[in-house]
């Protein structure tokens, strides 16, 4: 791989984690009601319902042609759900699943 897909990818990476991660640090000193309503709750699982249905929706081909991907992704998704459920967020939980999905299918090749 080039060095510069490389740079590019981990540029816009880091550019896409500023602009979802700054507008909330600036918002820090607001206080947030102790109750959250039906609203509150949906909002906050879009993050999570998100990253699934990217998940599903750009595995579902490749698992389809090719059957030995199907328990790395399924790995990806116990661990994105795992660790969700643990850490409440979601920044953690997508890197997991990554690493997961790739462990997973790397320890597969090997066998």
């Amino acid at each position: 791989m080039r060095y510069e897909v490389l740079l590019l990818g981990l540029l816009v990476g880091c550019v896409n984690y500023g602009f979802r991660y700054l507008p909330l640090r600036l918002k820090m000193g607001n206080t947030r009601p102790g109750k959250r309503g039906a609203t509150g709750v949906l909002l906050d699982t879009i993050g999570i319902a998100s990253i699934c249905a990217l998940l599903v929706v750009s595995t579902a081909p490749e698992v389809m042609h090719d059957a030995s991907r199907f328990v790395p992704t399924l790995v990806g998704f116990a661990v994105l759900g795992a660790s969700f459920y643990k850490t409440r967020s979601i920044i953690i939980p997508t890197l997991l699943s990554a690493l997961a999905y790739g462990l997973a299918w790397k320890m597969l090749a090997v066998l």
